[in-house]
Protein backbone atom coordinates (compact mmCIF):
# COMPACT_ATOMS: atom_id res chain seq x y z
CA UNK A 1 0.00 0.00 0.00
CA UNK A 2 2.83 2.39 0.89
CA UNK A 3 4.68 1.46 -2.31
CA UNK A 4 1.59 2.14 -4.47
CA UNK A 5 1.14 5.47 -2.69
CA UNK A 6 4.76 6.42 -3.42
CA UNK A 7 4.34 5.37 -7.05
CA UNK A 8 1.30 7.64 -7.42
CA UNK A 9 3.35 10.55 -6.06
CA UNK A 10 6.13 9.68 -8.49
CA UNK A 11 3.77 9.95 -11.46
CA UNK A 12 2.57 13.31 -10.19
CA UNK A 13 6.22 14.34 -9.93
CA UNK A 14 6.68 13.54 -13.63
CA UNK A 15 3.88 15.96 -14.46
CA UNK A 16 5.54 18.61 -12.29
CA UNK A 17 8.83 18.13 -14.11
CA UNK A 18 7.03 18.57 -17.44
CA UNK A 19 5.57 21.80 -16.06
CA UNK A 20 9.03 23.04 -15.08
CA UNK A 21 10.33 22.28 -18.58
CA UNK A 22 7.96 24.95 -19.93
CA UNK A 23 10.27 27.62 -18.54
CA UNK A 24 12.68 29.38 -20.90
CA UNK A 25 16.31 28.39 -20.39
CA UNK A 26 17.84 31.62 -21.71
CA UNK A 27 17.09 35.36 -21.94
CA UNK A 28 18.32 38.31 -24.01
CA UNK A 29 19.59 40.94 -21.57
CA UNK A 30 19.73 44.58 -22.73
CA UNK A 31 22.86 46.31 -21.44
CA UNK A 32 24.69 49.53 -22.29
CA UNK A 33 26.97 47.48 -24.56
CA UNK A 34 23.97 45.98 -26.38
CA UNK A 35 22.18 42.63 -26.40
CA UNK A 36 23.62 39.80 -24.31
CA UNK A 37 22.43 36.18 -24.26
CA UNK A 38 22.33 34.94 -20.64
CA UNK A 39 20.84 31.92 -18.78
CA UNK A 40 17.32 32.63 -17.47
CA UNK A 41 18.58 31.75 -13.98
CA UNK A 42 20.99 34.70 -14.20
CA UNK A 43 18.26 37.33 -14.65
CA UNK A 44 17.73 39.66 -11.68
CA UNK A 45 14.72 41.87 -10.78
CA UNK A 46 15.03 45.20 -12.59
CA UNK A 47 16.90 43.81 -15.62
CA UNK A 48 15.67 44.90 -19.07
CA UNK A 49 15.06 41.97 -21.41
CA UNK A 50 14.29 41.63 -25.11
CA UNK A 51 11.64 39.11 -26.16
CA UNK A 52 11.37 38.53 -29.91
CA UNK A 53 8.34 37.04 -31.70
CA UNK A 54 8.24 33.26 -31.24
CA UNK A 55 10.30 33.34 -28.02
CA UNK A 56 9.22 32.43 -24.50
CA UNK A 57 9.04 35.14 -21.85
CA UNK A 58 11.93 34.15 -19.54
CA UNK A 59 10.65 35.66 -16.25
CA UNK A 60 7.68 37.60 -14.88
CA UNK A 61 7.85 41.28 -15.83
CA UNK A 62 6.26 44.48 -17.15
CA UNK A 63 6.21 45.63 -20.78
CA UNK A 64 8.33 48.79 -21.27
CA UNK A 65 8.43 48.90 -25.08
CA UNK A 66 6.42 47.37 -27.88
CA UNK A 67 3.09 45.67 -28.37
CA UNK A 68 2.33 42.03 -29.07
CA UNK A 69 -0.10 39.14 -28.74
CA UNK A 70 1.05 36.68 -26.06
CA UNK A 71 -0.08 33.06 -25.82
CA UNK A 72 -0.87 32.44 -22.12
CA UNK A 73 -2.60 29.09 -22.64
CA UNK A 74 -0.05 27.22 -20.50
CA UNK A 75 -1.32 29.22 -17.50
CA UNK A 76 -4.94 29.98 -18.33
CA UNK A 77 -6.03 27.30 -20.79
CA UNK A 78 -7.24 30.05 -23.15
CA UNK A 79 -6.12 29.51 -26.74
CA UNK A 80 -6.82 33.13 -27.73
CA UNK A 81 -3.62 35.19 -27.37
CA UNK A 82 -3.78 38.25 -25.11
CA UNK A 83 -2.74 41.65 -26.45
CA UNK A 84 0.02 43.20 -24.35
CA UNK A 85 1.12 46.84 -24.44
CA UNK A 86 3.32 49.17 -22.36
CA UNK A 87 2.61 48.75 -18.64
CA UNK A 88 1.00 45.29 -18.95
CA UNK A 89 2.33 42.38 -16.90
CA UNK A 90 3.80 39.20 -18.39
CA UNK A 91 4.25 35.76 -16.86
CA UNK A 92 7.34 33.64 -17.39
CA UNK A 93 7.06 30.68 -19.85
CA UNK A 94 4.25 32.34 -21.86
CA UNK A 95 4.90 32.68 -25.61
CA UNK A 96 5.37 35.99 -27.41
CA UNK A 97 3.72 35.60 -30.80
CA UNK A 98 3.63 38.67 -33.00
CA UNK A 99 5.69 41.68 -31.87
CA UNK A 100 9.02 42.68 -30.36
CA UNK A 101 8.80 43.39 -26.61
CA UNK A 102 11.19 44.97 -24.13
CA UNK A 103 10.28 43.99 -20.56
CA UNK A 104 11.49 44.89 -17.07
CA UNK A 105 11.96 41.78 -14.89
CA UNK A 106 9.89 41.89 -11.67
CA UNK A 107 9.92 38.29 -10.35
CA UNK A 108 12.56 35.64 -11.06
CA UNK A 109 13.41 32.09 -9.99
CA UNK A 110 11.15 30.68 -7.28
CA UNK A 111 9.05 33.88 -7.20
CA UNK A 112 7.57 33.50 -10.72
CA UNK A 113 3.93 32.49 -11.17
CA UNK A 114 4.91 29.14 -12.72
CA UNK A 115 7.31 28.31 -9.87
CA UNK A 116 4.57 29.14 -7.33
CA UNK A 117 2.14 26.83 -9.13
CA UNK A 118 4.70 24.00 -9.08
CA UNK A 119 5.41 24.57 -5.36
CA UNK A 120 1.69 24.61 -4.54
CA UNK A 121 1.14 21.31 -6.34
CA UNK A 122 4.20 19.73 -4.69
CA UNK A 123 2.89 20.65 -1.25
CA UNK A 124 -0.55 19.35 -2.09
CA UNK A 125 0.88 15.98 -3.19
CA UNK A 126 1.68 15.25 0.46
CA UNK A 127 -2.02 15.47 1.26
CA UNK A 128 -3.99 12.32 2.03
CA UNK A 129 -7.65 11.75 1.23
CA UNK A 130 -9.86 11.72 4.37
CA UNK A 131 -10.85 8.12 3.62
CA UNK A 132 -7.16 7.16 3.46
CA UNK A 133 -6.43 8.81 6.78
CA UNK A 134 -9.34 6.86 8.26
CA UNK A 135 -8.06 3.61 6.73
CA UNK A 136 -4.55 4.26 8.10
CA UNK A 137 -5.93 5.06 11.56
CA UNK A 138 -8.07 1.90 11.61
CA UNK A 139 -5.11 -0.18 10.40
CA UNK A 140 -2.84 1.24 13.12
CA UNK A 141 -5.15 -0.07 15.84
CA UNK A 142 -6.75 -3.01 14.06
CA UNK A 143 -3.55 -4.85 13.06
CA UNK A 144 -2.10 -5.14 16.62
CA UNK A 145 -5.53 -6.24 17.92
CA UNK A 146 -5.82 -8.94 15.23
CA UNK A 147 -2.29 -10.20 15.96
CA UNK A 148 -3.12 -10.33 19.68
CA UNK A 149 -6.34 -12.28 19.00
CA UNK A 150 -4.39 -14.65 16.70
CA UNK A 151 -1.78 -15.24 19.43
CA UNK A 152 -4.54 -15.79 21.99
CA UNK A 153 -6.22 -18.30 19.63
CA UNK A 154 -2.97 -20.24 19.34
CA UNK A 155 -2.50 -20.27 23.13
CA UNK A 156 -6.08 -21.41 23.77
CA UNK A 157 -5.93 -24.28 21.28
CA UNK A 158 -2.37 -25.36 22.09
CA UNK A 159 -2.23 -24.86 25.86
CA UNK A 160 -5.81 -24.76 27.12
CA UNK A 161 -7.37 -27.46 24.97
CA UNK A 162 -4.22 -29.52 24.48
CA UNK A 163 -4.47 -29.63 20.66
CA UNK A 164 -1.50 -30.44 18.45
CA UNK A 165 0.94 -27.61 17.64
CA UNK A 166 0.17 -27.70 13.88
CA UNK A 167 -3.60 -27.54 14.43
CA UNK A 168 -3.28 -24.62 16.88
CA UNK A 169 -0.91 -22.86 14.45
CA UNK A 170 -3.45 -23.32 11.61
CA UNK A 171 -6.17 -21.76 13.75
CA UNK A 172 -3.94 -18.75 14.51
CA UNK A 173 -3.10 -18.31 10.80
CA UNK A 174 -6.81 -18.57 9.91
CA UNK A 175 -7.61 -15.68 12.28
CA UNK A 176 -4.82 -13.57 10.72
CA UNK A 177 -5.84 -14.26 7.11
CA UNK A 178 -9.54 -13.58 7.67
CA UNK A 179 -9.37 -10.62 10.04
CA UNK A 180 -6.23 -8.68 8.98
CA UNK A 181 -7.29 -5.49 7.11
CA UNK A 182 -4.97 -5.94 4.11
CA UNK A 183 -7.72 -4.94 1.68
CA UNK A 184 -8.46 -1.86 3.76
CA UNK A 185 -4.82 -0.77 3.65
CA UNK A 186 -4.45 -1.50 -0.08
CA UNK A 187 -7.73 -0.38 -1.62
CA UNK A 188 -7.44 3.38 -1.01
CA UNK A 189 -3.82 3.86 -2.21
CA UNK A 190 -4.58 1.68 -5.25
CA UNK A 191 -7.68 3.70 -6.15
CA UNK A 192 -5.80 6.98 -5.73
CA UNK A 193 -2.89 5.71 -7.84
CA UNK A 194 -5.18 4.63 -10.69
CA UNK A 195 -7.24 7.84 -10.48
CA UNK A 196 -4.26 10.19 -10.55
CA UNK A 197 -2.55 8.18 -13.31
CA UNK A 198 -5.61 8.26 -15.57
CA UNK A 199 -5.99 11.99 -14.88
CA UNK A 200 -2.35 12.72 -15.72
CA UNK A 201 -2.61 10.79 -19.00
CA UNK A 202 -5.53 13.04 -19.93
CA UNK A 203 -3.69 16.23 -18.93
CA UNK A 204 -5.51 16.64 -15.60
CA UNK A 205 -3.41 17.19 -12.47
CA UNK A 206 -5.20 16.67 -9.14
CA UNK A 207 -3.83 19.05 -6.52
CA UNK A 208 -4.96 16.90 -3.59
CA UNK A 209 -5.97 13.32 -3.01
CA UNK A 210 -9.07 14.63 -1.19
CA UNK A 211 -10.24 16.15 -4.50
CA UNK A 212 -10.65 12.65 -5.94
CA UNK A 213 -12.85 11.65 -3.02
CA UNK A 214 -14.96 14.82 -3.26
CA UNK A 215 -15.54 14.29 -7.00
CA UNK A 216 -17.88 11.40 -6.23
CA UNK A 217 -20.27 13.81 -4.49
CA UNK A 218 -20.48 16.37 -7.32
CA UNK A 219 -23.81 17.16 -8.96
CA UNK A 220 -22.67 20.15 -11.07
CA UNK A 221 -19.27 20.80 -12.66
CA UNK A 222 -18.44 24.39 -13.64
CA UNK A 223 -15.65 24.96 -16.19
CA UNK A 224 -14.40 28.56 -16.30
CA UNK A 225 -11.94 28.24 -19.21
CA UNK A 226 -12.85 27.48 -22.81
CA UNK A 227 -9.45 25.86 -23.33
CA UNK A 228 -10.47 23.12 -20.89
CA UNK A 229 -13.10 21.67 -23.22
CA UNK A 230 -11.92 22.73 -26.69
CA UNK A 231 -9.05 21.70 -28.93
CA UNK A 232 -7.35 25.04 -28.43
CA UNK A 233 -6.99 25.45 -32.19
CA UNK A 234 -9.07 27.77 -34.36
CA UNK A 235 -10.71 26.68 -37.61
CA UNK A 236 -12.70 28.51 -40.29
CA UNK A 237 -16.29 27.29 -40.10
CA UNK A 238 -18.15 29.50 -42.63
CA UNK A 239 -17.35 31.70 -45.61
CA UNK A 240 -19.89 34.49 -46.24
CA UNK A 241 -19.29 36.42 -49.46
CA UNK A 242 -21.28 39.51 -50.63
CA UNK A 243 -20.98 38.13 -54.16
CA UNK A 244 -22.78 34.87 -54.74
CA UNK A 245 -20.29 32.07 -55.38
CA UNK A 246 -17.34 34.27 -54.37
CA UNK A 247 -16.27 32.19 -51.37
CA UNK A 248 -13.09 30.90 -53.04
CA UNK A 249 -12.01 34.40 -54.03
CA UNK A 250 -12.77 35.68 -50.52
CA UNK A 251 -10.68 32.89 -48.95
CA UNK A 252 -7.83 33.40 -51.46
CA UNK A 253 -7.59 37.14 -50.76
CA UNK A 254 -7.99 36.70 -46.98
CA UNK A 255 -5.29 34.00 -46.79
CA UNK A 256 -2.94 36.13 -48.92
CA UNK A 257 -3.36 38.99 -46.42
CA UNK A 258 -2.84 36.67 -43.44
CA UNK A 259 -0.01 34.53 -44.88
CA UNK A 260 2.79 36.34 -43.02
CA UNK A 261 1.01 36.55 -39.66
CA UNK A 262 1.54 34.13 -36.78
CA UNK A 263 -1.77 35.00 -35.06
CA UNK A 264 -3.92 31.89 -34.39
CA UNK A 265 -6.86 33.33 -36.35
CA UNK A 266 -4.58 34.13 -39.29
CA UNK A 267 -3.15 30.61 -39.23
CA UNK A 268 -6.68 29.19 -39.28
CA UNK A 269 -7.53 31.17 -42.44
CA UNK A 270 -4.31 30.11 -44.21
CA UNK A 271 -4.80 26.48 -43.19
CA UNK A 272 -8.33 26.47 -44.64
CA UNK A 273 -7.01 27.92 -47.92
CA UNK A 274 -4.40 25.17 -48.15
CA UNK A 275 -7.06 22.53 -47.45
CA UNK A 276 -9.12 23.97 -50.31
CA UNK A 277 -6.05 23.88 -52.59
CA UNK A 278 -6.11 27.65 -53.20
Amino acid sequence: GKWLEARARGKAGQALRALLQLQADHAVLLTEEGEKDVPASGVRPGDRLLVRPGEKVPVDGLVEEGESAVDESMLTGESVPVNKAIGDSLSGATLNQTGRLVIRATRVGQETVLAQIVRMVEEAQGDKAPIQRLADTVSNYFVPVVIAISAATFMLWYLASGSEFLFAFRMAVAVLVIACPCALGLATPTAIMVGTSVGLSKGILFKKASVLENLSRLDVLLLDKTGTITKGEFAVTDLVSVVQGGEDELLRVASAAEAASSHPLARAVVRRAKEEGL
